[in-house]
């Protein structure tokens, strides 16, 4: 029984999103996940832990205009005040030659204007 409850942890944990900070300043990030909002601040190097058990959409700094829309098994970075791919090699992601890849925006949502390209 308790092998069983110990393997039901490891696949929770492992369907959890984590944003590392490799910026040298804190940064605060919001959390929308649902009916769920909750905000963070990462310390320089630090690391938010099991975060978007469902998928999620990230705010970095408070950003209005900058969403990240990030899954469950996702690993990604702050670095410059954006938000990046930080994990494995995985094959089945496009550009997924592993390293760091930007995290593509969040799609807008009913009613939202769509996003305008940085220059």
């Amino acid at each position: 029984m308790s092998g069983a409850a110990a393997l039901l942890m490891n696949s929770i944990a492992a369907e959890a999103a984590s944003i590392t900070n490799r910026d040298t300043k804190a940064v605060k990030v919001t959390i929308s996940e649902g009916e769920t909002t909750a905000e963070h601040t990462i310390q320089p190097m630090g690391v938010l832990d099991k975060v978007c058990m469902n998928g999620c959409i990230v705010r970095l700094d408070d950003g209005e205009e900058d969403e990240y829309e990030v899954e469950a098994e996702d690993v990604v970075a702050v670095e410059d005040g954006f938000l990046y791919y930080d994990g494995p090699d995985d094959p089945g992601r496009p550009g997924g030659s592993g390293g760091i890849m930007p995290v593509p925006p969040a799609a807008p949502g009913p009613g939202s204007p769509a996003p305008t390209p940085k220059k």
